[in-house]
């Protein structure tokens, strides 16, 4: 059964140094000054959750803003027959909870570990003290808020104007390995299900859809590994 944050308790934060790379891989905090920097780790708290453990659940109330320092966690509503939809799968330099943390309100999504984690978090009161301090970080956040509004715009086009199909292609594209051509493979396993979920459908329509593709000779299906061997048309599927 997945708990909260709010139930468990944060592990003792480690050394410095081995925050500092993490601060340096966060968009929010790149370019401060050495002084910044300091006053940025002394705020850090480090938590540590095992597969299938919650950092947030919809709904509750949470004042904690997170950074992934190591591990993926899946960003998840949950409709009231129990049907998930994944917004974001979440890698080491991504940050969440910024809505809840901004507006004061719950949090507006779950977020699941799907492996063993390392997250570290600022209280909203230390996220409102750095951001009055250091006008860089403000600058930094609303960009960075930004570029996520635009993605949830695309969602969102996506679900209300796609087929099917073409969602499927785009998110094969999105994780297929960086900067890599024909014969790549995913960055991660992704099921069927997990599939279905972050683009909207049932599990037996990106089946199809995956049979589909593959008989299009967009991608190559090798052992339940999704192997794209023609990227170019997977593209113009998309």
């Amino acid at each position: 059964m997945a708990t909260s944050e709010a139930g468990r308790k944060a592990v003792k934060t480690p050394p410095r140094p081995l925050r500092r790379p993490l601060l340096e891989a966060l968009p929010y905090f790149t370019g401060l000054s050495p002084q910044a920097r300091s006053d940025v780790e002394a705020r850090l708290v480090r938590l540590t959750l095992e597969k299938g453990e919650a950092a947030l659940l919809e709904g509750e109330p949470s004042d904690r803003l997170f950074f992934v320092a190591k591990g993926r966690l899946k960003l998840l509503r949950t409709s009231e027959g129990g049907r998930e939809h994944i917004l974001r799968l979440l890698r080491p330099g991504d940050s969440f909870n910024e809505v809840a943390v901004f507006d004061g309100g719950p949090a507006p999504a779950t977020v699941m570990a799907l492996e063993p984690v390392t997250l570290y978090y600022l209280r909203r009161k230390d996220v409102l003290e750095l951001l009055s301090r250091y006008p860089v970080v403000a600058e930094q956040v609303t960009r960075y808020l930004a570029q996520q509004l635009r993605e949830l715009v695309s969602m969102v086009e996506d679900l209300s104007f796609k087929h099917v199909s073409a969602r499927l292609a785009k998110l094969l594209l999105t994780h297929a390995q960086p900067a890599a051509g024909n014969g790549a493979g995913l960055r991660e396993h992704l099921t069927q299900q997990d599939m279905a979920a972050m683009i909207g459908t049932a599990r037996e329509v990106v089946a199809r859809s995956l049979r589909d593709l593959e008989q299009s000779g967009a991608i190559r299906i090798d052992r339940r590994r999704i192997i794209i061997t023609n990227r170019k048309l997977l593209e113009e599927l998309a």
